[in-house]
């Protein structure tokens, strides 16, 4: 005899939490205007069971005109690839990231940026007093920061500006110290921003000095190289952590990538694991070593990849609750697409379904899961 949909007992409680918590985070967005239960049912689950966590976001911009971008995206959460389809961006010059939630392009007249998420709003002002091909661009605390990268004819190679929101002007700061004359420029150059510090740190030497924006003044040096045969090193901040990831040995000898908590007062070092050997050679161009690795934090997760070509593998790193370190490496489904006249950048950034559901109806953005 069959039974009709409405003798069908309901799931709900417990049991309707569980299955939500396999269901991928973009396919609750539907699933969240089905009733308030339902609603109240997907809040808990995220809550108890299966909590969103950071996205890897692939940016990939062709370098020919019409200079289109195409946006992957990857939900550990979920365990998925999705593919964004959005609108054009309005093109002003090479897609660039400085860190791993900030996107920018910036040109002689202008500068173009969106540090949200999903990269729903961009915000177009003028470009900084000097002139730079390389800085670094910051967002903290609702400013947004450049410094060095300026062209050989400017005066001052260390040139630090802030932009002020309120009188859409850019303020001159004290410049970058003077050790850093060299290597004042992204190339050269890794930087970590906290709600209200940037940190910059000398890739090659630890050499780092942080910056208040509020008093827009320096403060340093402070050595980062917990151990003597880092040849190359990187900084970024998870749940308010200063991650150090080093590289060991040299570029032609890689003998080790190890991540270290440093305490932003003493500035010690805390070894908090190392790469398993099998996993570094899928961050090694066999061109330029692991010198050109990208690293992009956010949460409790740490994505690896080669920076100077289109990467067939990503290395994840989660740091875990009880401590340690979890490792696993994926294919880059990004990497498909790719091709020689593209450039590519990536931003790391937890994703809530409240982000999502403000994305998909934003702009006749499409999600589509890639199997």
């Amino acid at each position: 005899m069959a039974i009709r949909i409405d003798d069908e007992a309901p799931i709900h409680g417990d049991v309707l939490e569980t299955i939500l918590s396999h269901v991928p985070l973009i396919d609750l967005v539907p699933a969240s205007y089905v009733s308030k239960s339902w609603s109240q049912a997907i809040t808990s689950s995220l809550r108890c069971f299966n909590k969103p966590k950071p996205w890897l976001i692939i940016h990939t911009q062709c370098t020919r005109s019409p200079y289109d971008i195409s946006v992957h995206a990857y939900d550990p959460r979920s365990h998925v690839w999705i593919k964004i389809s959005q609108p054009s961006i309005k093109y002003v010059s090479a897609l660039r990231s400085s860190h791993s939630n900030l996107i920018y392009m910036l040109s002689p007249s202008k500068l173009s940026f969106s540090f949200e998420p999903m990269n729903l709003t961009w915000h177009h002002v003028d470009a900084p007093q000097v002139w730079r091909t390389d800085p670094i661009v910051a967002h903290v605390g609702g400013s947004v920061i450049i410094a060095g990268g300026t062209c050989d004819f400017e005066d001052d190679p260390l040139a630090v500006e802030i932009y002020n929101a309120e009188t859409r002007t850019w303020e001159m700061c004290e410049s970058m110290p003077d050790i850093l004359k060299d290597s004042a420029a992204s190339t050269w150059l890794s930087i970590a921003t906290t709600g209200d510090k940037l940190y910059i740190s000398e890739k090659f030497t630890g050499v780092t000095y942080c910056f208040d924006p509020k008093t827009k003044k320096w403060s340093g040096p402070y050595e980062l190289r917990p151990e003597p045969r880092i040849f190359h090193s990187i900084v970024g901040f998870s749940n308010n952590r200063l991650i150090l990831i080093g590289m060991i040995g040299d570029t032609e000898n890689v003998t080790g990538i190890k991540i270290w908590k440093v305490d932003t007062q003493s500035f010690e070092c805390h070894v908090l694991g190392e790469m398993p050997s099998a996993l570094i050679q899928k961050v090694q161009s066999e061109t330029f070593g692991v010198s050109s690795i990208t690293v992009c934090l956010a949460g409790d997760y740490a994505y690896m990849s080669k920076s100077s070509e289109v990467a067939e593998e990503i290395v994840v790193c989660e740091f875990k609750n009880g401590g340690g370190l979890r490792w696993w490496s994926m294919k880059n489904a990004a990497a498909g697409d790719g091709n020689r006249s593209e450039r590519v950048v990536f931003t790391c950034s937890v994703i809530g379904l409240g982000n999502l559901k403000r994305a998909v109806s934003s702009e006749n953005r499409k999600f589509a899961v890639k199997l």
